[in-house]
């Protein structure tokens, strides 16, 4: 079972990500004002974050760059989830310090995947908006 910070200012969305969390064993714990995020993941020492990146206050991207910066979570690994995608901003949530990168609506079977590839430690090959290849 994993510690899982997940930082959404959507109330659905928190709901469908702690549910599907929970059903794959794991502990979630939600942030939704993205000012106490950094505060909420010292305390918590999560084994991943997934954060949106678009909240009120501090951005997804501002977040990551901060949890990257604090030297208790640097090491922990980042999946971002936005439902704007434009041309280059998988390039920018990667500059910041994301590993993953998951567009909304999400695919469930995705969703769960790129959680099991970061926990896992497998960071280089979560891309977004495919599903899981088959394993060999």
């Amino acid at each position: 079972m994993a510690k899982i910070l997940i930082v959404e200012d959507n109330a659905l969305n928190i709901k469908l990500f702690c549910d599907l969390l929970a059903a794959h064993g794991h502990e979630p714990e939600a942030v939704t004002d993205s000012r106490n995020a950094l505060d909420a993941a010292r305390s918590f020492s999560p084994d991943l974050v997934i954060t949106d990146i678009q909240l009120p206050h501090v951005s997804g991207l501002e977040l990551i760059r901060m949890i990257r910066g604090d030297a208790q979570l640097a090491e922990v690994p980042i999946m971002a989830v936005t439902a704007y995608s434009a041309r280059g901003d998988e390039e920018r949530i990667r500059a910041a310090g994301a590993q993953a990168y998951v567009s909304k609506p999400i695919s469930v079977a995705r969703f769960a995947h790129t959680v099991d590839e970061l926990l896992a430690g497998k960071h280089e090959e979560v891309l977004s908006g495919t599903e899981p290849s088959p394993r060999t």
